[in-house]
């Protein structure tokens, strides 16, 4: 449905009445309007200068004036529609979630928030004007990932076929050293004959998970090829070694014993005895529990943080119990009916803020309240540990490979569906008609 201009000329109107005659001043005007919203040319105008000055600074080369605005006036447009779509469904940035954000870009940076507002009034932007830039900022990152993220789906096929060419790419320089023990059963055996042989290989393996030397058992138990060195192989790469072997140990370890394993010469278990060129990946796990409290309409964020820092003083006064206060306050459905706690995991999974907490705290240390996306928390950090987490990291980058190729996708999806169901009526001025 076509819009009424009449805003447009109200606002005119207005800013004529406070003209004086006697001096012209130049008047600002509405440049597109967007449903009911509109942009002004001043918006246009300063996000070009600003273009040119990066532009300039970083000595790139620009496109003509024309083709830059109509670039700027697109961007504008798009950034209008989100805020308009956030202002919708009431998502809403507030001064104490602002000045969080703004704490931890300043520790990112090394600086006091003090240091980090100089730095930004040296260059000629008032911090005021920084603080809203930021907060345009949160709320377009937060309405892309409310709209966009629901919209995604990575199914596990999907990620266990990435991870097997992250696999398959990270081992073409790998050696692996193979120890090898077959418990042989004849041509053609009987039933009988493969029930004592799959109860040889259970001792076997038994045995060696209990701590018995490798070579030694491989000696006196194996029919393999190797057996009188031990059962072990010299180092080969995937592409050398036999079929069987390539197929368990491409995901296995320094150390892990696998099998037992049937082919048709009997059962065979497997160890990686050692390797060459294989990157591991060792992460830092932290054992932890919090509690979160989500502002609305009835709990306030200053409400919220007062809140928490009231039981943080109880907590630590001995007053108070975690785990009850978590059961009965925290918001968090799947840790509150745990006391408030979050298991093992590796600290980079949760959202920044929360990240950064927990690498500030002492074991058995709980934090002030702090603001992230999903509201205000406090968080214990119970424990650390180092882990070979080398599957679950390609899990983890196969995912988040896939999940940022259809963000990407789908959050432009999302902005043109966006662009071609709003109203949208860009008003050139006189000089520019022709």
């Amino acid at each position: 449905m076509k819009h009424s201009k009449k805003i447009i000329f109200a606002l005119l109107a207005l800013a004529i009445s406070h003209t004086s005659f006697a001096v012209p001043v130049p008047l600002d005007r509405v440049a597109v309007q967007i449903n009911d919203g509109i942009i002004l040319e001043s918006e246009i105008t300063n996000m070009i200068s600003t273009v040119k000055a990066n532009a300039k600074a970083a000595n790139q080369t620009l496109p003509s004036d024309d083709a830059l605005r109509t670039q700027v006036i697109e961007r504008l447009i798009l950034t209008h529609l989100q805020m308009q779509t956030a202002e919708r469904i009431g998502l809403n940035i507030g001064d104490l979630q602002l000045d969080q954000t703004i704490e931890n870009i300043a520790k990112e940076q090394k600086m006091t928030v003090a240091q980090m507002q100089q730095s930004i009034e040296s260059e000629g932007t008032s911090f005021s004007q920084y603080r809203e830039q930021l907060r345009q900022e949160v709320t377009l990152g937060e309405i892309q990932r409310i709209q966009v993220q629901r919209r995604i789906q990575v199914s596990p096929q999907e990620i266990n076929s990435l991870v097997k060419l992250i696999q398959e790419q990270g081992l073409k320089d790998v050696e692996f050293q193979i120890g090898h023990i077959l418990i042989e059963v004849p041509s053609n055996p009987t039933s009988e004959q493969l029930e004592s042989a799959s109860r040889r290989a259970d001792i076997v393996l038994k045995r060696l998970n209990d701590g018995d030397d490798f070579r030694s058992t491989a000696i006196a138990s194996s029919s393999g090829p190797k057996a009188l060195e031990g059962g072990i192989w010299d180092f080969m790469s995937i592409n050398e070694m036999p079929t069987l072997f390539a197929e368990v140990v491409s995901s296995a370890k320094k150390g892990d014993i696998i099998g037992p394993i049937k082919s048709g010469s009997g059962f065979h278990i497997i160890k990686v005895v050692d390797t060459r060129g294989l990157q591991t990946q060792e992460v830092e796990e932290v054992k932890s529990r919090h509690i979160l409290l989500k502002p609305s309409p009835i709990l306030s964020e200053e409400r919220a943080k007062a809140m928490l820092t009231n039981f943080v003083t109880q907590l630590r006064s001995g007053d108070a119990d975690f785990s009850k206060l978590a059961t009965q306050y925290s918001e968090d459905p799947g840790s509150a009916v745990k006391g408030g706690e979050l298991g093992w995991a590796d600290p980079s999974m949760y959202v920044p803020e929360f990240s950064q907490t927990l690498a500030s705290l002492q074991e058995g240390q709980i934090s002030e309240p702090f603001r992230t996306t999903h509201g205000w928390h406090i968080v214990q950090l119970e424990s650390r540990r180092k882990t070979d987490a080398t599957e679950q990291f390609n899990s983890n980058r196969a995912h988040q490979l896939i999940f940022r190729r259809k963000f990407n996708e789908e959050l432009q999806n999302w902005l043109d569906e966006m662009r071609s169901e709003a109203y949208i009526e860009i008003i050139e001025p006189e000089s520019r008609r022709g």
